[in-house]
């Protein structure tokens, strides 16, 4: 399913000791208090770094109360024909369209430059998209899903994001490789037709889609799903209003998994994807001070908070090494994707069309065949025969 509702226990959960979800929800409120204070105190720290980092807890959070599914979406249309997540996609993205286009519209508001850079869409970007799409279904879940089902305590998720720092690295490695094949400028549909034309026509596209992927559901959407989207809209856009730029999170990722090379003798500072203006001074920079890392860290916090509040937390394995390896070979091609095409199902893909770029919308089919991919791959690794209950991207 798209999404599953989860206030009420499935038949045959084995559920945890309310104690333990007690101690972890005291012990991630201490820890994400603690994060929002030193973030806002430590040198060049400001209280816009520590309003980010309570904007991705509330995203975590979000993310495990509504169980809402990115990868969960493109498998259940490939494999079964059920098109139920991608209205809950409409109307997130439709929503966050109608918050967004405005704001960039404006160019800056209070004083900070406000952009929604729009990706080229070539060679290096296609072939990233569809591995991201069969690394997502071979993986267990995309970037947020890795995020919020480790939190809901999905151990085999820490191998998902493991791979996901080593394939980012490799990704950031061999930028200068796929930058150099061909590929179309990147364009945005307000560049070429106006905000007022451009806000139309996205919100009557999104309206269609919504419509056809209506037709094609197997089974009403889930209001908890519904709801998810639409606090997951408001936060990107309060994400955009805070960074000047909407919610991404694979570039951390790459910043982690780059930092890891030049530590163990492998310096990352001459790659190409490193050298870019705005770019050369970040695997130098505290990781403290990069938005992305820390809205990553708060999404992972509130998400076992949420997951502890709601008696949700449970700690379990995941399956045997089979689903691990897959976990570990879905991350990689999901890291390594994800920078060749410029982001995940958040960066590429929600983000990317909520600002009116045009490379979200080739993004979102090319995935939809690398989920294809995918799901033919997802035996190799025993994964269709074990079914998860609870948080699953």
């Amino acid at each position: 399913m798209s999404g599953t509702e989860l206030t009420q226990p499935a038949v045959g959960l084995r559920l945890t000791p309310p104690s333990l979800n007690a101690t972890v929800a005291a012990l991630s409120g201490i820890v994400l208090t603690a994060l929002v204070a030193t973030v806002w105190l430590q040198p060049h720290g400001t209280w816009r770094l520590a309003a980010l980092v309570v904007v991705g807890a509330g995203i975590g959070a979000a993310l495990l109360r509504s169980n809402f599914g990115f990868a969960s979406a493109f498998r259940n249309l490939v494999q079964w024909g059920d098109a139920s997540g991608f209205q809950a996609h409409a109307v997130m993205i439709g929503l966050a369209s109608l918050l967004m286009l405005p704001i960039l519209a404006q160019g800056q508001l209070f004083g900070m430059k406000m952009t929604g850079e729009a990706t080229p869409v070539g060679v290096g970007f296609a072939l990233g998209a569809i591995l991201f799409g069969a690394g997502m279904q071979v993986g267990g879940g995309c970037a947020s899903g890795t995020l919020f089902s480790l939190g809901g305590g999905n151990a085999k998720l820490i191998g998902t994001l493991a791979g996901f720092v080593i394939g980012s690295a490799l990704g950031s490695w061999s930028m200068g490789f796929w930058w150099s094949l061909p590929a179309l400028p990147g364009a945005n549909i307000q560049g070429l037709i106006g905000f007022g034309p451009a806000i139309a026509v996205q919100l009557a596209v999104i309206a269609v889609g919504f419509l056809i992927a209506r037709r094609y559901s197997r089974s009403p959407v889930p209001r908890s799903l519904l709801i998810g989207g639409i606090v997951l809209a408001v936060l990107n856009a309060a994400t955009l209003i805070l960074n000047g730029k909407p919610w991404g999170e694979t570039s951390a990722f790459a910043l982690w998994g780059s930092k890891l090379f030049t530590d163990i003798g492998i310096d990352a500072h001459g790659w190409a994807y490193w050298m870019r203006p705005g770019f050369n001074t970040q695997l130098d920079r505290a990781l403290s001070l990069d938005v992305t890392s820390l809205m990553n860290a708060a999404i992972l916090l509130g998400a076992i908070l949420m997951a502890a509040l709601a008696g949700l937390f449970r700690p379990r394995l995941g399956g045997g090494w089979l689903p691990w390896a897959g976990a570990i070979v879905g991350g990689i091609a999901m890291g390594a994707g994800a920078r060749m095409s410029n982001g995940c199902n958040i960066g590429a893909y929600f983000s990317a069309i909520s600002v009116g770029n045009l490379s979200g919308w080739a993004w979102m089919f090319l995935a939809m065949f690398g989920s294809w991919i995918g799901i033919r791959l997802r035996p190799l690794f025993s994964l269709d025969a074990q079914q998860e209950v609870g948080p699953s991207c």
